[in-house]
């Protein structure tokens, strides 16, 4: 069985199903507002990628398109109450605390069937006073393997009860040439998320 075969099509079905379902919901509850979502690539293999600050942060990037968004969640999840969801969806599991190849060889196969792939390259939610944390390269080094557009976002405001202060803003899509220096282009994804967070405008 070769990688491509590896992601079960229920995962995905899964994924569709419960969508339709829960976006309303999250929409009705939050008044989000969405900016810059026409950029998003409508094929090929793309890398949604973003600050993380809330545990709702990826249900902004998942009603923000029509594509199907594999997302990356610690291991955690996965062995918790909730473990069916994140496996129904079409998830998947990272180990944290080892380079786990496991989750790597599934990332890579979601770009190379052209899917969208969702992580935080923060690698865990801010909880500080500090605009981003550190980036981890797995993003770029993602991106530069599998010929994959970065998407970069920022989430603004507060996830309170109509408050109309919940926002996701998109950046311009990059691509990360073959050649190019990862600390390089991992700093580069770092300035294009936290100048949309330090834009008062937005």
């Amino acid at each position: 069985m070769n990688e491509e075969e590896k992601i079960e099509p229920m995962k995905e079905w899964g994924y569709r199903f419960l969508k339709p379902i829960l976006s309303p919901i999250f929409k009705l509850y939050y008044r989000p507002k969405i900016y810059g979502s026409e950029i998003i690539p409508t094929e090929g293999p793309i890398i949604l990628t973003g600050n993380h600050k809330h545990i709702l942060d990826q249900c902004l990037v998942i009603i923000s398109t029509k594509r199907v968004v594999h997302y990356m969640a610690k291991k955690e999840y996965f062995d918790g109450p909730f473990a069916w969801f994140f496996k129904f969806v079409g998830a998947i599991s990272v180990d944290r605390s080892i380079h786990d190849e496991e989750a790597k060889r599934k990332a890579k196969t979601v770009l190379k069937q052209s899917k969208a792939l969702g992580i935080f390259p923060e690698g865990t939610r801010n909880k500080t006073k500090t605009t981003l944390l550190p980036f981890k390269k797995g993003t770029v080094r993602l991106a530069q393997e599998n010929d994959a557009t970065i998407v970069p976002f920022a989430i603004k405001g507060e996830y309170k009860f109509w408050k109309n202060d919940l926002r996701i803003i998109f950046g311009t899509p990059f691509k990360v040439s073959k050649d190019e220096d990862l600390n390089t282009a991992n700093e580069r994804l770092y300035q294009s998320i936290e100048s949309i967070l330090l834009d008062e405008k937005l």
